[in-house]
């Protein structure tokens, strides 16, 4: 899943600011920042948007007045300088509201909210079952999007906020949460300990409660212990 954001801002710093925060969050995708109002409101008609990053005092066209502009359900995170406008802010259901400066911790945090709601109202049969399907899902890392086939991964270890996807060649650390690694995962991989989910492919041998995926020893935790054997004994 993707969620495609649009920056409107007319400070230019803001604008960099957030360009980099989007870059550094593997699941945004930067579609379209403008320092003029005028010109988002235009390319919302013209182009589907997940989430606005809208600042409330611009010159041509507050972002309140924006709001009462937008006729599209998009999900929008509010950010300014100031907390004047908070509770006004909340009756036309923005999802968050950033005070700057805005830190990467805080930003984060909110845009979380928006990945869950988009998550919630997805269908079903789309979002995280059609990566499965087709064999392959995107990171961002370095400001590129770079494809992971699920038959390349040995394995993904939590590092608490970040995981650590490994591959035969190379390594990936990306913002995630292990548990929200597995909801995308399909059959094949196992959740072996509370820092490591295992492709079970790649397992070469199995020695007392430690597995070993390219002579690399992965410990079995307790509370996975009982699943993971009962996969092995039904080989």
């Amino acid at each position: 899943m993707s969620i495609k954001c649009l920056v409107i801002d007319d400070e230019p710093l803001a604008i960099q600011l957030l360009e980099d925060y989007i870059s550094k969050t593997y699941f945004l995708e930067m579609g379209f920042s403008t320092s003029n109002p005028l010109i988002g409101l235009q390319r919302i008609q013209e182009e589907d948007f997940d989430l606005i990053f809208l600042d409330i005092q611009m010159p041509e066209l507050n972002g309140m007045d924006f709001l009462k502009l937008l006729n599209k359900k998009t999900q929008v995170i509010l950010t300014t300088a100031y907390s004047d406008f908070a509770l006004e802010s909340y009756e036309y259901s923005v999802t968050d509201y950033l005070l700057k400066p805005i830190s990467y911790e805080r930003f984060y945090k909110s845009v979380l909210k928006v990945k869950e709601k988009t998550e919630n109202n997805l269908p079903v049969s789309t979002a995280e079952s059609q990566p499965k399907e087709k064999g392959y899902f995107f990171i961002k890392s370095n400001g590129k999007q770079i494809k992971i086939f699920y038959s390349e991964i040995l394995f993904i270890e939590g590092l608490r906020d970040y995981v650590n996807i490994r591959t035969e060649d190379s390594e990936y650390i990306i913002l995630d949460k292990l548990k929200d690694m597995e909801q995308i995962l399909p059959h094949g991989f196992m959740r072996i300990h509370k820092s490591y989910i295992a492709n079970l492919e790649k397992i070469s041998q199995i020695e007392g409660n430690r597995i070993f995926i390219n002579d690399i020893p992965l410990q079995i935790g307790e509370t996975y212990r009982e699943k993971f054997f009962s996969w092995v004994n039904s080989k």
